[in-house]
Parts: structure tokens; C-alpha cells; sequence
């Protein structure tokens, strides 16, 4: 029954009415002529509703004609009718059939390329590389070496710890881990000294293991030594050792700026202006013309690819351009709020940069007054603890 149903489909049926005070004669006449009924559905005593096919609707009239029941036809389904109803849509059907061809054959490329930078660490110029490398918007598939690009990166960059490409559908996902920065790590079985990897004052110095060079108050720069990897015994003479010790020193930390009397600055009016481009691959159509209407403005750009599934982008996009007006406006300021902006701006920065700021024993704040501004200095004076392994070469 089932095959049969289907192949009414691809044949056409009709979905009909019979209302009458003998429609228990009706299906048993259609029965015993072995004509195909289906989804029979009674609404009343005195009315069914039922499907048949196109070919039987001829045989089912004449059984309605004996019967003394009324026939109506209420929807008319299968692919004939289909057809039929398209027939006057020929530039439709073409055009559908062209876009899934042409989804077909993209498919075979790729069209977004989604670099993963693991907990959010950025890659200086990492997507510039990784085009160079040969994995690039609108490549074939099958010309991508995964393994290739992965080797080239990691010999041009010394940065990249582990990277990862998977290519699902139309995109590519670049997964990389960045490679921490270490310092040089001398073998606790080498001799070396400790030298200063900053400029300051001694305060506190600790040698466990070598001979110090310095004392507490002396001023030591970049590079000095600061523990000998030696040390010299009465009986021994001069043995060379792997130095260890604590050194804390008074380290300063000097920024400055210059804050003018008369500054020009930009800023939002609050009017807004939207256009709209598409992008296809390449080539990009604008809807309306790029110049704006404002005389200053910044430009946002936003990209929004097309895609049909997760991962199965189009070269498709649309291009939404925001223009914000700016206005310019000049700021007169006086002598004493020159200093006070100076000095805020200068304090963030550097609070900024001292993770310890309980390490902060001093600030130092000086001012010049000049003819079109205020020249501010602001120093910070923070202990810390300063000293490095070198490596002693014979």
C-alpha cells in the first residue's frame, strides 16, 4: 500500500469530498474494484473525505453517480501539479537551480578563515602570516597543506608554542597556543655570577652562595655585578661557584608629558549616518555612494559573512559602514589644570605598569611652566628585586 501511495505521488492525486446517504456502498463498490483510497478521514454521517489517484477519479465519479453521492475536488497534490504550478516561473526555477550549483561547487573552497588564539593572547601580524603560508580566503581545499602551512609558520615564528588547522565545510579553524617568553636558565651545575638587569639604588643585599660585589647605598647600573661567582677560603684559595642571593635595590620608574595651553579636541555630535555594501569574494557593490555627508567623521566597518550551516560559509558578505560626526572644540586651560591633567595622566600610566604597588616608596612630581604649555615629570621610586644569572665564560 505504502509503494502504492508513493507512486500516486509522482503520478498526482486528488484530495476529494463524497457526501451522500450511501457512503458505506461507496467504499465497498471502490473496494471490490480494487481502486486505491487513502487517508480517509469522516466528517459527520454524511460526508467523507479521502485521497485517490488521478487516474481512478473517472471510475470514482461514476461509483458516486450510482451511489447517489456528490463528488468535489478540494486540493490537488503530487509532483505533476508541481510542475504545472511552475511552469510559468521558468526564470525562478533556473535561478534556483544555478545558486545550488554554484553552492556546490564553493563548497570545494574556502571561505572564512577563523584564527583561535588560546585564553585571548594576541599574534602580531599572525593573519598575514598564515595567508603567506597558504591559507587564504577563496583557496581550493584540496591544494591546502595543513602540515605545510603548520611547518612554515613555526620556523618563521618563534612565538607560536602549538597551532592546529581543521578544515569543516567552507571554513577553516586556526588553533593556536602562544610560547611563553622564558629567561635563560643557567644550570644549577655551571659557575655564574649575578649581575643587575636594572639601574638603582642597594638596599638589601643577601649572598647565600659567591661573594658580594656590592653593599647596601651603592649605585649600580644595567649589567654590573652584583654577586661574584666566586669565593676565596683561607686554606681553599679562589673556588667558583653557582651564585645565589636576594638583591633589593630602589628602582625608578620616569615618565613625562607635555600638556598644552590651547588644545584643539575631537569629539561625537551624536548624529549617525549607516550605509550597506555586499561583497562577493572580491568584488564589492555599493548600495549608496561612500562619500558622507559629514565634514569630520570616523568610519566603522562591520563584515558580516553569509553561511548556510556552522561551518559552511558563502563568499558572500554584507558590509554595514558606520559614519559617526565629530566636531572639533578648542579647550583653553590654566596653568594649575595643565599640571593637575599632566599629572593624573602620567600617575595612570605608571600605576599601570608596577604590578606591586605597595613596592611604591616615593613619588616625585616636577612641573615647567613654558610659554605654550606645562611639562610634567612624574617618578616613581619602587624596591624591587634586580639581579640575574650570567653564565661565568673561561
Amino acid at each position: 500500500m505504502f509503494i502504492k501511495i508513493i507512486f500516486s505521488y509522482l503520478l498526482g492525486y486528488l484530495r476529494i469530498s463524497v457526501e451522500g446517504y450511501y457512503i458505506e456502498r461507496f467504499i465497498n463498490i471502490c473496494k471490490n474494484n480494487k481502486i486505491t483510497v487513502w487517508n480517509l478521514k469522516r466528517n459527520k454521517d454524511i460526508r467523507l473525505i479521502l485521497n485517490v489517484r488521478v487516474n481512478e477519479f473517472k471510475e470514482i465519479c461514476q461509483i458516486a453517480k450510482k451511489t447517489k453521492c456528490k463528488v468535489k475536488i478540494k486540493n490537488k497534490k503530487g509532483f505533476p501539479f508541481f510542475l504545472h504550478k511552475y511552469k510559468k516561473r521558468k526564470i525562478f526555477i533556473i535561478l534556483l537551480i544555478l545558486v545550488i550549483c554554484l553552492i556546490m561547487l564553493s563548497s570545494n573552497f574556502v571561505w572564512n578563515v577563523e584564527i583561535s588564539e588560546e585564553n585571548g593572547q594576541e599574534l602580531e601580524n599572525i593573519e598575514k602570516d598564515i595567508e603567506e603560508a597558504g591559507l587564504k580566503v577563496g583557496e581550493f581545499k584540496n591544494k591546502i597543506n595543513t602540515k605545510e602551512i603548520i611547518n612554515k609558520i613555526r620556523l618563521k615564528r618563534n612565538d607560536v608554542a602549538w597551532m592546529g588547522i581543521e578544515l569543516k565545510g567552507t571554513n577553516a579553524i586556526v588553533k593556536l597556543v602562544k610560547a611563553d617568553e622564558k629567561p635563560e636558565i643557567v644550570d644549577e651545575n655551571e659557575y655564574c655570577n649575578i649581575v643587575s638587569d636594572k639601574a638603582g639604588i642597594i638596599t638589601k643585599i643577601n649572598a647565600q652562595s659567591g661573594t658580594a660585589n656590592v653593599k647596601v647605598g651603592d649605585t649600580v647600573n644595567q649589567g654590573d655585578i652584583l654577586i661574584n661567582g666566586w669565593m676565596e677560603g683561607k686554606f681553599t684559595g679562589v673556588r667558583y661557584v653557582h651564585s645565589k642571593g636576594e638583591i633589593e635595590a630602589k628602582v625608578w620608574y620616569t615618565k613625562s608629558k607635555k600638556i598644552p595651553y590651547n588644545v584643539t579636541q575631537i569629539q561625537e555630535t551624536g548624529n549617525v549616518e549607516e550605509k550597506y555594501a555586499i561583497k562577493i569574494n572580491n568584488f564589492r557593490i555599493n548600495f549608496q555612494k561612500r562619500v558622507s555627508n559629514f565634514e569630520i567623521y570616523d568610519t566603522i566597518e562591520t563584515e558580516n559573512k553569509f553561511k548556510i550551516f556552522s561551518d559552511f560559509y558563502l563568499p558572500i558578505s554584507i558590509i554595514k559602514i558606520t559614519n559617526k560626526e565629530q566636531q572639533k572644540i578648542e579647550k583653553n586651560y590654566t596653568i594649575e589644570e595643565a599640571k593637575n591633567i599632566g599629572i593624573q595622566e602620567l600617575q595612570q600610566e605608571l600605576d599601570n605598569e608596577i604590578e606591586d604597588k605597595e613596592k611604591i616608596v616615593n613619588k616625585n612630581i616636577n612641573t615647567y611652566e613654558k610659554e605654550d604649555g606645562v611639562e610634567v615629570y612624574v617618578t616613581y621610586e619602587v624596591l624591587e628585586n634586580i639581579g640575574t644569572n650570567e653564565k661565568i665564560v673561561f
